[in-house]
């Protein structure tokens, strides 16, 4: 695995870390269909709501943010991976759709020369 690899690899760790302290069940990580791929799917309690989650990984003193690496065009494919997930893997094992809907969220880990990773979780975001 090239360096950036390990960078985003360990990014989806720290998120997938984070989302379970907020309370979610983390479903799926990483998966992919012909039209692109998914970070992680998590669902709210009870399974009240699917979130589809992107994480960016950044390291301290880049030139960028690293939610701002997010495209407009990049959330409108996360909609469209969210439904087919959705029409593939929950309606497979669930009669209905999640009560709550679908989610979309984004999970920034910034890496700093040292100390621990900072991490922002925006929710809704599409």
């Amino acid at each position: 695995m090239n360096e950036r690899g390990a960078l985003g690899r360990f990014g989806e760790e720290v998120a997938v870390r984070r989302l379970r302290e907020s309370g979610l069940s983390v479903l799926e990580r990483n998966w992919r269909c012909r039209a692109g791929e998914i970070d992680i799917v998590a669902a709210e309690p009870a399974g009240s709501a699917l979130v589809v989650c992107e994480v960016k990984t950044r390291r301290a003193g880049g030139f960028q943010d690293p939610l701002a690496g997010v495209a407009p065009a990049q959330l409108e494919r996360l909609r469209r991976l969210a439904e087919r997930w959705l029409d593939e893997r929950w309606l497979a094992c669930h009669p209905e759709p999640p009560p709550g809907g679908v989610r979309i969220d984004l999970v920034g880990v910034l890496l700093p020369r040292r100390g621990a990773a900072r991490v922002e979780h925006v929710r809704g975001v599409a």
